[in-house]
């Protein structure tokens, strides 16, 4: 992991800076983010394999890359659309990378997904959003809620069916499409629409402020900052006022966080007449995101969900 970091920062060093309206110099958020993380498991598997390198597509698909949602350099999305699509349902992805790394093209999150629901008949998109050493998670939750309304608007002329919509999102992701989940008003602001269920696959960052309060990883501070309103703010949890869409919440047995927040989630929402659905799963964070989508009883019990809300 440290050499395919090494590398990644000497190539940069060659190559000049990457520089973004939304954020730092490429170089200098790798270097950040290994130092801010460098006990954290969460995010591990972020930096270990980080191939971006073609995903193979089924005969008559079509790759659709960096499409532009916004002004940004990062606020890119690509989309993955199966042949001869007609009203297709969309699994609309999320990566991880603690909010300050990651990449929409990264393989260990995209490769299994597409090879799976691509054949299925299902179109993919992966996003991007902007991204620093000082991230902002409520103003990636806008950029997460710009992108779904351009989705919803592009749908039909690809093929699918802006009415079906399910959002997926790991680790950073999770959280994201999660706080949208439980205040909507962050997608509609931006033009979005409503849609179907979101799954959130081993977010530990449903409640913020109980993070904030307890031992937690130093890159949270980074994150969240020091400010309780904004703790409040960032919180899927305290966001979430109404019964939201349908969710399913994965998360990892491995890890003392994820399911008991996960079900204190779950909990109020049931209370709000909301259904949220939490699975645990005997699988590390990182395996949670790569082997969805490979042969498993993990991938069936998700797509069972998936069928819950009229999904093929």
């Amino acid at each position: 992991m440290k050499q395919t970091l090494l590398s990644a920062v000497l190539l940069l060093g060659l190559l000049g800076l990457v520089t973004s309206a939304c954020g730092d110099p490429l170089r200098e958020r790798i270097k950040e983010r290994h130092a801010a993380t460098a006990s954290d498991d969460a995010a591990e598997m972020e930096m270990g394999e980080s191939s971006s390198s073609p995903v193979p597509l089924p005969a008559g698909a079509r790759f659709e890359h960096d499409l532009s949602y916004g002004t940004d350099p990062q606020q890119r999305l690509d989309a993955y659309i199966p042949a001869q699509a007609k009203a297709a349902p969309i699994l609309f992805m999320v990566h991880g990378g603690a909010w300050m790394l990651g990449d929409k093209a990264t393989s260990p999150f995209v490769s299994n997904k597409v090879a799976h629901w691509l054949p299925k008949g299902y179109l993919l998109v992966s996003t991007n959003y902007c991204m620093s050493k000082h991230p902002n998670p409520l103003e990636q939750a806008d950029d997460l809620a710009r992108a779904l309304a351009f989705v919803q608007a592009k749908a039909s002329s690809w093929g699918g069916d802006p009415g079906k919509v399910l959002l997926l999102g790991h680790s950073a992701g999770a959280h994201l499409v999660s706080l949208v989940t439980a205040d909507p008003r962050i997608v509609t602001s931006q033009g979005g629409a409503p849609w179907l269920g979101t799954i959130s696959l081993d977010s530990a960052a449903f409640d913020v402020v109980e993070i904030m309060q307890g031992k937690h990883h130093g890159f949270y501070d980074r994150v969240f900052g020091k400010n309780p309103a904004f703790w409040t703010d960032t919180s899927p949890y305290h966001r979430l006022t109404t019964a939201p869409a349908p969710m399913l919440a994965v998360c990892s047995t491995k890890r003392s966080d994820a399911c008991p927040q996960a079900s204190a989630f779950s909990a109020k929402a049931v209370k709000l007449g909301g259904r949220v659905v939490v699975l645990p799963v005997d699988m590390k964070h990182g395996e949670l995101n790569k082997e969805l989508g490979l042969p498993s009883d993990y991938t069936t019990t998700v797509e069972a969900f998936m069928r819950s809300l009229g999904l093929p």
